[in-house]
């Protein structure tokens, strides 16, 4: 295993050399951003243990990002609380024992803030994770998320593994899954945006637009991901998150901005908003690199909308 101080880290390079690095979801949102070795994508169907076994019985990595998973916006983990569940349950069970079983000496596997409780005391911090129950518009998924949490910690005890998790904020850039139903939030609203702007329609957007997030570009956390790798070692998971909350009204608005949409929007007050705001503490991060450059929500977004539009034929939608 690579190891470097910090002050030898460039935390401002794109990528960097890690040996026998194998990333799950590697061709997605994250992923894609991180060199590797090997890239794991839906062409491994991750759920069967077999085929993951097999996969790792014949890479044979060293280290392991794992990214890959089920997961949709407000409206896929309302309708298809089952699927989410199980897959994700499956995927991550699957990945971390193949890990255990193949000898990877590195594990970083991706949480999300939807495991915290959704009456918890904000700020969100790492300590928060088990103190009650979730949202309840995406449980499954957040249950899921956290039988990882503890499936890393109960192999960190048994078998001494260097196996640890991260916690990203709402993550958003180019390579996303811009699917209507099934997407986050930013890529189903740069789509939207996009097909009323080529159709003349309005721009329909769900709920009331008061609903705060914290966003963080996905080449950000690629390279948080590798610094982690290289680096981080506690049990605990360390959140990545600019600590900056934004409006969904604000998100509208930057996109109508750089879309160039000229249509009316309109604000569907019968659907839902989701969770009003779940604010996180990204203290533990900063203490490590204090220094960290984050992109901008402005620069993020504006990079995120041109790569959509020059490749949507092609991309996930």
């Amino acid at each position: 295993m690579i190891s470097r101080s910090l002050d030898a880290f460039d935390i401002s390079e794109a990528s960097i050399n890690i040996p026998q690095l194998m990333i799950t979801g590697g061709n997605g949102l994250v992923g894609s951003t991180i060199e590797c070795d090997l890239r794991i994508g839906s062409e491994f169907d991750l759920r069967n243990p077999k085929i993951c076994n097999d996969l790792f019985l014949e890479a044979s990595p060293v280290n392991v990002i794992h990214c890959a998973g089920k997961v949709g916006g407000l409206g896929g983990n309302m309708n298809k609380k089952g699927e989410f569940f199980y897959d994700n349950i499956m995927i991550n069970t699957n990945v971390i024992e193949s890990c255990r079983k193949y000898g990877v000496k590195k594990l970083v596997s991706f949480l999300s803030t939807c495991v915290f409780p959704s009456d918890v005391e904000y700020p969100l911090t790492e300590k928060k994770i088990h103190l009650g129950e979730p949202h309840n518009s995406n449980y499954p998924y957040a249950y899921a998320k956290r039988m990882a949490d503890i499936q890393l910690k109960a192999y960190r005890e048994q078998y001494g593994l260097n196996y640890v998790s991260v916690i990203p904020t709402n993550i958003y850039g180019p390579k996303d899954n811009f699917n209507l139903e099934n997407g986050h939030v930013i890529p189903s609203l740069i789509h939207k945006c996009y097909l009323a702007k080529k159709n003349g329609d309005d721009f329909k957007v769900w709920g009331s637009g008061k609903p705060l997030r914290e966003f963080i570009f996905s080449k950000d956390v690629g390279r948080l991901t590798q610094w982690v790798l290289e680096n981080y070692e506690e049990e605990e998971p360390i959140i990545f998150s600019n600590s900056e909350e934004v409006s969904i009204k604000k998100v509208v608005e930057l996109i109508v901005k750089h879309m160039e949409f000229r249509g009316n929007v309109v604000w569907q007050s019968d659907k839902p908003d989701g969770q009003f705001r779940k604010p996180s503490d990204n203290s533990k991060l900063l203490s490590y690199l204090p220094n960290f450059k984050f992109t901008s929500l402005e620069e993020g977004l504006k990079e995120t909308i041109d790569w959509f539009v020059y490749n949507y034929e092609n991309c996930r939608k």
